[in-house]
């Protein structure tokens, strides 16, 4: 007896709903007629299915499901259109790459023959998009990647790349899709069963954890620095028991997600030479870059520690930062294990003398934080000045902010994991906004904030994210912060060069973004609420507004606000 068939196409989207996939973030092209017939035969035959969004941009598809991982920790797939939409897909997986994000990314491939198979080319871009090397688009991206031979292959190959995609260090994975493969019959028994491979973590050895815990027993002065968070909610409850009780200072330096409440008594600045300064024991807890070696270094009788995921990043070309002890694992199951380890051992008489005087200095610097944050009568608002009216105003709430060359971390009242994620450091701009629609999409019940610059808000696409978040009613409110420039090149340039011509001149060249389109005409062609604000006192009330439109769920909100250097 003949076994039941389905399309490939439809095996495909079955088999996805089978490893956990809850979304397919999906932006259509010639090749799809397999992708979207199997999703109708699928749907006929009641096979169960992920929720298949058309999403507008692939860019925005990118961002969506990193940021619906940040909310969940679930992988979720995007399907691009051949060799143009996997281009476009190619920065958001840049920054899944670097940020151990892990992403299912599958691409159309055009047609491999012209004629006498179903599904041969029928268009003049199928000879228009074939590459010799579509893959290359995006494989220093990728940790694994193929291209579907077969049909039967389907099950095994969704298996596959969610096993390598989830396992450590995560990150993104690309199969492409011949149009004339996904056209053919595929067995459709066994596609519910549970996969057959798992992905796997990393776990510290017992012996290398206990070590790490006798070094943080006998050390004067350690230190850690943290710039990827502590894993998940678990992990950062005991990384603030672990620096408390034993009067650890905590660096987040260009952290892109909180691993410590910036409240914590601990939490120190940003800027960690006076720390490695002092520090016998530096902790570097999954960070691609600490410090900036040609300004700081540790001391050379120091122990460094090097733990997480991936610590010594070993797909980035340069990256030499001491590493006299590294410990695979991924953060929060280290944490936790470095938690009971220091049980064995009772403070020395100087940790309490440390913390009162690392606590107070930290105090000193918040609070002096806090008040180069606070009003003044200037035209305009600094980016800090901003970041403290939100953080004013989310007091209590279960909130999220995404920050992209936005609102700054140091001067917000920050408290729980999923408070704050600030832009990948693979520089792939326009991720906020993206993120935070698939971050709401996975928590339709929490506070979402994207903040970013003016130029970051036109990499995002707004055009295709304003329509998404209109068509999934996604009510997320968007800060853009308008200085009409790049203001991070600008810096970067006078940093480099602060006695310079450029420095110098009354416009640094190639960063001025004047004339500024009117954002909240962009907002406002897909119904959203729009609003500038040019000082305090009217961003302060347009915040209050825009708070109670969102949390009445009529949609997303922008706030155009004027800024300053």
């Amino acid at each position: 007896m003949d076994k039941p068939q389905v399309s490939a196409g439809a095996a495909l989207l079955a088999r996805l709903k089978s490893v956990g996939v809850d979304y397919i973030f999906a932006n259509s092209g010639t090749d799809f007629p397999p992708i979207i017939e199997g999703l109708a035969e699928a749907t006929a035959k009641d096979m169960p299915l992920p929720h298949a969004l058309t999403i507008p941009h692939e860019h925005a598809a990118m961002g969506m499901a990193h940021g619906y991982y940040l909310a969940t920790g679930q992988v979720q797939a995007v399907i691009a259109h051949t060799d143009v939409g996997l281009a476009n897909c190619a920065i958001g997986a840049l920054n899944a790459h670097v940020e151990n994000v892990p992403i299912l990314l599958f691409s159309g491939r055009t047609p491999t023959v012209e004629k006498d198979r179903f599904g041969a080319r029928t268009v003049p871009i199928g000879w228009g998009q074939e590459m010799r090397d579509q893959t290359s688009l995006v494989r220093e991206a990728s940790k694994w990647d193929y291209e579907l031979r077969f049909p039967e292959q389907v099950p095994d190959l969704v298996d596959r790349a969610h096993a390598i995609a989830s396992s450590t260090p995560r990150g993104p994975v690309y199969v492409s899709l011949p149009r004339e493969v996904l056209c053919e019959p595929c067995p459709s028994d066994g596609l519910d069963l549970p996969p057959r491979m798992r992905a796997h973590g990393a776990h510290a050895a017992p012996d290398e954890i206990a070590e790490l815990a006798r070094l943080i027993a006998q050390a004067e002065f350690p230190v850690i620095f943290a710039q990827h968070g502590a894993g998940n909610a678990d992990g950062f409850a005991a990384l603030d028991r672990i620096a408390r009780d034993w009067a650890i200072p905590v660096c987040q330096y260009w952290a892109n997600r909180l691993a410590l409440a910036t409240t914590h008594p601990m939490a120190a600045p940003a800027d960690g030479g006076p720390l490695l300064a002092r520090a016998d024991l530096v902790i570097c807890l999954d960070v691609l870059a600490p410090w900036m070696p040609a300004a700081h270094e540790p001391r050379a009788d120091a122990t460094v520690v090097q733990i997480g995921p991936n610590p010594l990043s070993q797909r980035t070309p340069i990256r030499n930062f001491r590493g006299d002890m590294v410990l695979a694992s991924d953060t929060a199951p280290a944490l936790l294990a470095l938690e009971r380890a220091l049980g064995n051992h009772t403070p020395h008489a100087g940790v309490a003398a440390r913390f009162e005087q690392v606590s107070a200095s930290n105090a000193a610097a918040r609070q002096a934080t806090l008040a180069a944050a606070a009003p003044d009568d200037a035209q305009g608002m600094t980016k800090a000045q901003i970041a403290r009216i939100v953080s004013d105003a989310l007091q209590g709430q279960d909130a999220t902010i995404f920050s992209e060359l936005g609102c700054p971390m140091a001067p917000m009242q920050l408290d729980h994991a999923q408070a704050w994620y600030q832009e990948p450091h693979a520089g792939g701009l326009g991720w906020s906004l993206p993120a935070a629609m698939g971050f709401q999409l996975a928590a339709p019940d929490k506070l979402v904030l994207a903040t970013m610059g003016d130029g970051t808000y036109m990499f995002a696409n707004p055009v295709a994210c304003h329509q998404i978040a209109e068509a999934l009613n996604l009510p997320i409110l968007i800060l853009v912060l308008n200085n009409n420039e790049w203001g991070a090149v600008r810096q970067s340039v006078v940093g480099l060069y602060p006695d310079g011509y450029a420095a110098k001149a009354n416009q640094v060249p190639l960063t001025g973004l004047a004339p500024c389109p009117d954002f909240t005409m962009v907002a406002q062609a897909s119904r959203a609420l729009a609003m500038k604000a040019e000082d305090h006192t009217q961003f302060a009330q347009c915040l209050q507004e825009a708070l109670a439109h969102i949390r009445a769920r009529k949609g997303a909100a922008l706030i155009d606000v004027r800024t300053r250097p």
